[in-house]
């Protein structure tokens, strides 16, 4: 599994970044031009920085995973000017764009599920994996 890392800095030269627009039209129009070969994505919005009263490194990033580079290169790159192209209708800021592998992946979530078994004293819970 990799992860494509779209970072944009949060430098002193960038004038607008329209998360509501990164959010509701950019990141879609990806998946909807990627389609299967990207598994999901995520966005991130900069708070702070590591010391006190630091600006955020990057203003926001996107996060798009798929299985290979060879799926995301494939996917991505027939709609990769008009993906571009999009980029100005939110921000002036070029990204930053990494490929990375991922090494370490979560562990799936594990919830309480009810017994269905019937009695009167206290109520037994069973979890069940999430994949």
């Amino acid at each position: 599994m990799i992860k494509v890392s779209i970072m944009y800095p949060n430098s002193p030269t960038m004038r607008r970044f329209d998360h509501d627009y990164y959010r509701d039209k950019h990141l879609p129009l990806i998946k909807s031009r990627m389609g299967s070969a990207l598994k999901y994505y995520t966005i991130d919005k900069g708070l702070a920085g590591a010391a006190a009263d630091a600006p955020a490194v990057y203003v926001a990033m996107g996060h798009l995973l798929c299985e290979s580079v060879e799926a995301y290169q494939s996917s991505f790159g027939p709609h990769a000017q008009e993906i571009t192209q999009d980029v100005r209708n939110f921000t002036d800021q070029m990204p930053i764009v990494q490929i990375s592998e991922i090494v370490v992946r979560p562990r799936p979530e594990v919830r309480p599920k009810r017994s269905t078994r019937k009695s009167n004293g206290p109520r037994k819970f069973a979890t069940t994996r999430l994949n």
